[in-house]
């Protein structure tokens, strides 16, 4: 318990994190009726009365609208208002990371939607680097994305989090740190958690938002920095053998940030890496609040 902020919001009520408890027949556990978000914050290094919240507005608009494909009607402004209460409540002294959740909280097992409950539900922990700065390997998974046709992937819902979860321990289990999803065209999706980006003489390329890839909001911060840094940037579908000969490889995600790959299979890539350096120093410049032009991309809440 200890590793997790001392408040939860469930409820609607803040309650100590331990005490913050719901049924084992809740819906959501049972069928994945549910839809996630994450988002970072940390004290800012210039004042430590006042907490820096990274995008806040983007990642409260994608969990409402998250929220939509369960049927139900949760205003962005009502997730903002909350998440903002909940750091306040819990007053972090370190750089930590916020999980909203919205989930049929109902007591049933009908696999549905209609008529039956939902809550919303924020905790948190304190989190430093996710996965290593330094360079990650990657294996191709045998395991595929799912498609939008089946699927509705413009929603970070927990049922698709299964692939993911089969996909990284397949990965780790075979001695690499993270796994690439191809889509069902044989086409490159992302990691199991992460967007996916190639650098390739000069130009940066990620897969295109209908190649079944989750729209990050760190994924379309990174193309905005690019494009206003004048490098070109190419959003359209990509060949697996163009990762092996690529000139620089990165993942992207709210827990990663920016984390390159150093080898994928049994490729290794080029350590030298001097446009993901570039982004990685500018992103973190940017959620400290050292750069001005990036302000409204991040939020100031007193403690």
């Amino acid at each position: 318990m200890s590793d997790f902020l001392p408040y939860a919001y469930l409820k609607g009520q803040f309650v100590p994190f331990e005490e913050a408890k719901i049924s084992v027949a809740t819906h959501a556990l049972h069928y994945g009726t549910a839809a996630l978000g994450g988002l970072r914050g940390l004290p800012n290094p210039a004042n430590s009365k006042e907490i820096l919240l990274f995008r806040l507005e983007d990642h409260c608009r994608r969990l409402s609208r998250s929220a939509h494909y369960l049927g139900y009607e949760l205003p962005t402004s009502d997730i903002k208002a909350r998440i903002i209460e909940w750091v306040q409540k819990n007053q972090p002294s370190v750089p930590f990371y916020i999980r909203p959740l919205v989930y049929t909280s109902g007591l049933g097992i009908a696999p549905r939607l209609h008529d039956i409950e939902k809550d919303f539900l924020i905790y948190g922990m304190p989190l430093g680097d996710y996965l290593s700065a330094t360079g990650v390997t990657c294996r191709i998974s045998s395991w595929q994305r799912q498609c939008d046709r089946s699927f509705p992937l413009r929603g970070k819902l927990t049922t698709s989090y299964i692939v993911s979860a089969l996909a990284k321990t397949e990965a780790v289990s075979s001695g690499f740190d993270e796994a690439i999803l191809l889509n069902d065209q044989g086409k490159v999706c992302e990691a199991s958690g992460m967007n996916l980006f190639l650098v390739r003489d000069g130009q940066l390329i990620t897969p295109s938002v209908d190649q079944d890839i989750l729209e990050g909001i760190t994924r379309r911060s990174v193309i905005e920095l690019a494009q206003a840094a004048g490098v070109k940037v190419m959003e359209r579908p990509v060949d697996r053998t163009e990762l092996l000969i690529a000139d620089e490889v990165f993942l992207t995600g709210t827990a990663a940030r920016i984390v390159p790959v150093s080898r994928i299979e049994t490729y290794t890539l080029p350590s030298d890496r001097p446009l993901t350096r570039q982004l990685q120093q500018q992103l973190q410049a940017i959620v400290e609040g050292r750069e001005p032009q990036y302000r409204h991309w991040i939020d100031v809440i007193p403690l």
